[in-house]
């Protein structure tokens, strides 16, 4: 009886041998970016291998002793500490909340652009600092590793991977230059919207005006981000003949922290491994204090509120508005706050620093989840067909969510305009209309319907890159081709060239022809 295709991807996944003893060094993203490389992590230890983590001095979330990895702590401070991702989010909420269209949008691109910059000059110091450093680099030489993992949000692990001459794995979704498939794959823009645009692959004539003008304005301003810093590095260590970029595009496998559930349609490559949802799992019991509390909600159920690692509070008076609004609700609330207590509090609403995320969403009488649009919390979310309202702050949070408002699950609201009337409107019209959780529990059954899980996917391709010294097979080599090649304009330009000689040739022809003809009945007149 012939097996189903699911059944023969399992059996393969089963019987393919792994990398006995392998070693993987990986050069992680500060921040958020660390939860989800960390599941890879972890699944990499499980399975045999032997992980080793760059970090820098200040790092943030990355712990220097842990049973899953060893630790190489690099004497240089890496920029991206908590202190300068909260100063950074602090800035812009005011920025958001001072209002302004326009200016508002300009005064924002130039605080991501210095940002950003400063952020990149440490990672390229870091860097320099290792190479620099002989006898570290000679112990990381002599460990042999099988692979380099890393997130191209920064460039650090593609310039360590180039350097060592190792296979190179990118756990991405974005890259210096923004979202990772514009790197690599056909984005044809009449239909494939550039992040943070907001559009959706459904475009008027003037969206599509919108999203090339934004397109053409975003890949400058990556551009004199990163550029300043990265070419000077790549100029000193591999050639002035490199460009920067097209090692970023040299990495063997994408694994893409995308499903098609949240993503629109849009062209792919074969090195493109989706593990979208990766770190997502069935719920787990809650703690009993929690447990109790949402028990006690009764019919009602329970709406649970985080706006991600990087806010942990927020000012006085929009706090004092998001309470107020919950005091009004019927539900009980959960809301993971750091800062003082709002002072129109309601006793159905529980402050906590740190919540089990994932476990409250899979719990039965979870009923809304408010957001502020991470990528790790919407494809829980989704995992676990729980709506959502959100409240976007910075980077990619305001197009996640009007991906998902697209998909007819989520509701976005804008911080400069929030008070308790428009949040709470907001939250009433998701938990009344079912089209909201019918919408997202089917975005959920679609999600967990594959044949192998995201994060055993991943693992494997990993281990594949690792059995065949990389997968240069997979990867197409149109980086390398200039820009006119790429996009054939000196075909169209040779062919256009033929055409008018052609034609050229052929009135030159008939205008000879015809001159002859005349001249001869002149003849015969005379």
């Amino acid at each position: 009886m012939p097996l189903s295709v699911a059944s023969v991807i399992i059996l393969l996944a089963v019987l393919t041998p792994t990398i006995q003893g392998g070693k993987v060094l990986v050069f992680p993203h500060d921040g958020s970016h660390w939860v989800n490389m960390k599941v890879l992590v972890e699944g990499l230890y499980s399975r045999g291998h032997e992980v080793t983590v760059i970090r820098p001095t200040d790092s943030w979330y990355i712990s220097e002793a842990s049973p899953f990895y060893s630790a190489v702590t690099v004497d240089y401070a890496g920029g991206g500490n908590e202190d300068f991702f909260r100063l950074f989010v602090n800035e812009i909420i005011k920025i958001k909340r001072g209002k302004g269209s326009a200016l508002t949008q300009f005064a924002l691109d130039m605080e991501l652009k210095n940002k950003f910059s400063e952020l990149h000059q440490k990672v390229c110091e870091l860097v320099a600092h290792m190479f620099e450093n002989k006898e570290l680099m000679k112990s990381i030489e002599d460990a042999k590793f099988d692979a380099v993992l890393t997130d191209p949000a920064n460039g650090g692990g593609v310039m360590l991977a180039h350097y060592l001459g190792l296979p190179l794995v990118f756990n991405a979704r974005w890259t210096v230059h923004g979202e990772a498939h514009f790197a690599i794959s056909p984005s044809p823009l009449s239909y494939v919207p550039l992040p943070p645009s907001e559009l959706t692959d459904k475009m008027t004539f003037f969206e599509r005006v919108k999203n090339v003008i934004f397109y053409t304005m975003r890949m400058h301003l990556y551009k004199q981000i990163v550029g300043p810093h990265y070419t000077p590095l790549v100029d000193r260590y591999f050639g002035s003949d490199v460009d920067y970029f097209s090692l970023f595009q040299a990495a063997d496998l994408w694994l893409m922290r995308v499903d098609f559930v949240f993503e629109f349609p849009r062209p792919t490559m074969p090195n493109i491994v989706y593990m979208g949802g990766f770190q997502c799992k069935p719920a787990k019991a809650l703690p009993q204090h929690l447990e109790d509390f949402v028990q006690s909600s009764g019919e009602h159920g329970v709406i649970i509120m985080s706006l991600g690692t990087l806010i942990g509070d927020l000012p006085h008076d929009l706090a004092d508005e998001i309470a107020a609004a919950f005091a009004n609700l019927p539900q009980k609330v959960i809301w993971r706050y750091k800062g003082d207590r709002p002072t129109t509090l309601g006793d159905n609403t529980l402050l906590v620093d740190w919540m089990p995320q994932n476990d409250l969403l899979g719990h039965p009488k979870m009923k809304l989840f408010i957001s502020h649009g991470g990528t790790n919390g919407i494809y829980e979310a989704i995992y676990h067909g729980i709506p959502i309202v959100g409240i976007p702050f910075v980077f990619d949070q305001a197009d996640n969510l009007s991906r998902l408002r697209a998909k007819g699950v989520a509701m976005k609201l804008d911080v400069s305009e929030l008070d308790r009337n428009i949040f709470q409107s907001a939250i009433q019209e998701v938990l009344n209309d079912p089209s909201y959780r019918m919408n997202m529990q089917r975005l959920s059954r679609l999600h967990r319907d594959q044949p192998m899980k995201p994060l055993d996917n991943a693992l494997f391709w990993i281990e594949f890159v690792m059995r065949h010294k990389g997968a240069a097979h997979l990867r197409t080599e149109s980086y390398r081709m200039p820009w006119y090649s790429y996009h054939s304009v000196d075909v169209m330009l040779f062919l256009s060239g033929l055409v008018l000689i052609t034609v050229g040739v052929v009135v030159g022809l008939i205008r000879c022809l015809w001159s002859k003809l005349c001249l001869r009945t002149k003849r015969k007149r005379d």
